[in-house]
C-alpha cells in the first residue's frame, strides 16, 4: 500500500496552452486552489474534492454534464514508476496505448507519479437547486440534461420528489455566500439534518418512508454563484457506503423507476436519495463511459445499515443495461462478467502485461476485477 499525499507539487505550468504538470498525490481541492492562482481551472470535476488526483484518475471519477467527459479525459500524459523503479512516460506521442490504459488504470500498471492536465481559463458557475415532481423530471430528462452545462438530480425513495441541481457557466464574477449562509446550507441542511434522519431511520426502519417525505419537502432550495471548483464540490460529513453504475444514457429514466420499484417490492428502508448524473463518452480503455453517452446512477446506505440486498438488487437492474461499475465504489462484478462490457479490454490487459509483467501491483481486488496478472500476460 502506498500513500502519495506528500507528492503534491505543481511541477510545471504553461498559462498559454493551459498544460499543467503536477504530482499525483495532490488533492483535488489543493489542485483547484493552485490552478485558480494562475487563472486556470479543470473543465469538469466531481462533487468530492478530497481524493488525490492519482486516485481520482485511476478509478474513472467523473462529475456531471452531458457535454463533458470524466476527469481522466483531461490527462494529456503521465509518468508511471514501474516495479523495477524505472520511470516511463505514457502520452499520445510516446505511448498512446499506455495512456489510454493509464487514464483509468486501477493502480494495476504502476505508481502514477505525475500527470499533465489540460486545463481551461477559470470560470464561475451559477447553480440552482430546486425540488420537482419525480415523474415530471423523468419525463423531461433528456431536455434537462441537454439544457444545462451541468445537471444532476437526487431522487428520494418512498416519495415522488426529486431535487434538481442545474448549473450554468457564466462570465459574471463569483458571489460567495456569507459564511453563515454557507454553513447553514452545506453543513446543517445537507449534512446534519440528513445524518439525524439516517440515524433515526437506522433505529426505527418503519419511520423511513414518512421521514423521507418530510425531508424531501423541506430541502433543495438554494442558489450558489462561485468559482467552479467551489460549486462542483460539496461538503460530505455523513458516513455511508455507496455503489454507482454507468449505463447508456437512453435507459436513465427507466432504470431510476425500476430502482424505486425494487425498493417498494422488497420493502427496503432506504434513507439516502438516488443520485443521477450525465457524462459524455470518452476513449480510455476501462472508463465506464467508454464510447457511450452515460448516465451514472448511485445508491447509498448509511453506516451500520445492511446494504447488500439493496445493492445486489440494483446491480441486477444495471446488469440488464450492460452497466459498468464505478471502479472506486462497491460492486460484485468479476473479470469474467466485466470483460465483455469493455470493447478495449484486451488492449488494457496487453498494456498491463507489458508494464507490470510480474504482477507486482496486483492484489485481491485487481485479481477479482481484472483477472490475475498471469492471465493478463497471455492476453
Amino acid at each position: 500500500m502506498l500513500r502519495l499525499e506528500r507528492l503534491n507539487r505543481v511541477l510545471d505550468l504553461d498559462r498559454g496552452s493551459g498544460r499543467v504538470r503536477v504530482e499525483g498525490g495532490i488533492s483535488l481541492r489543493a489542485l483547484s486552489e493552485a490552478l485558480h492562482t494562475y487563472g486556470l481551472a479543470m473543465e469538469n470535476q466531481g462533487d468530492i474534492d478530497r481524493q488525490t488526483l492519482a486516485g481520482a484518475i485511476s478509478t474513472g471519477t467523473h462529475g456531471t454534464g452531458a457535454r463533458y467527459r470524466n476527469l481522466s479525459a483531461q490527462v494529456e500524459s503521465a509518468e508511471l514508476v514501474l516495479a523495477d523503479g524505472s520511470v516511463v512516460e505514457v502520452s499520445a506521442d510516446a505511448d498512446p496505448e499506455g495512456l489510454l490504459a493509464a487514464r483509468v488504470g486501477l493502480g494495476a500498471l504502476g505508481i502514477l507519479y505525475s500527470v499533465t492536465l489540460r486545463t481551461v481559463p477559470a470560470f464561475t458557475i451559477r447553480r440552482v437547486d430546486r425540488p420537482a415532481p419525480l415523474g415530471e423530471t423523468l419525463a423531461g430528462l433528456d431536455e434537462l440534461a441537454d439544457a444545462h452545462d451541468h445537471f444532476e438530480f437526487y431522487a428520494f425513495p418512498h416519495t415522488e420528489i426529486a431535487v434538481l441541481r442545474e448549473s450554468a457557466r457564466t462570465d459574471r464574477p463569483p458571489r460567495p455566500r456569507p459564511a453563515a449562509t454557507e454553513f447553514l446550507n452545506e453543513v446543517v441542511i445537507e449534512n446534519w439534518i440528513p445524518s439525524a434522519f439516517a440515524r433515526l431511520s437506522r433505529r426505527l426502519p418503519d419511520l423511513t418512508p414518512p421521514l423521507a417525505r418530510f425531508l424531501a419537502d423541506r430541502i433543495g432550495r438554494s442558489v450558489k454563484v462561485d468559482r467552479s471548483y467551489r460549486v462542483y464540490a460539496s461538503e460530505r460529513r455523513i458516513r455511508f457506503t455507496e455503489m454507482e453504475y454507468g449505463i447508456p444514457r437512453e435507459h436513465a429514466a427507466e432504470a431510476v423507476r425500476r430502482v424505486f420499484e425494487l425498493i417498494e417490492a422488497e420493502r427496503l428502508r432506504v434513507s439516502f436519495p438516488i443520485e443521477v448524473r450525465f457524462v459524455a463518452p470518452d476513449d480510455a480503455h476501462l472508463s465506464p463511459s467508454h464510447d457511450r453517452a452515460t448516465c451514472y446512477i448511485a445508491v447509498h446506505m448509511y453506516r451500520g445499515v445492511e446494504w447488500e440486498r439493496y445493492f445486489r438488487g440494483v446491480e441486477a437492474i444495471m446488469d440488464s443495461y450492460g452497466g459498468r461499475p464505478h471502479w472506486g465504489k462497491r460492486h460484485f462484478q468479476t473479470a469474467a462478467t466485466l470483460a465483455r462490457r469493455y470493447p478495449r479490454w484486451d488492449e488494457f490487459q496487453r498494456v498491463r502485461a507489458r508494464l507490470d509483467p510480474d504482477g507486482v501491483f496486483a492484489n485481491a481486488y485487481t485479481d477479482r476485477v481484472l483477472g490475475s496478472a498471469a492471465v493478463a500476460a497471455t492476453a
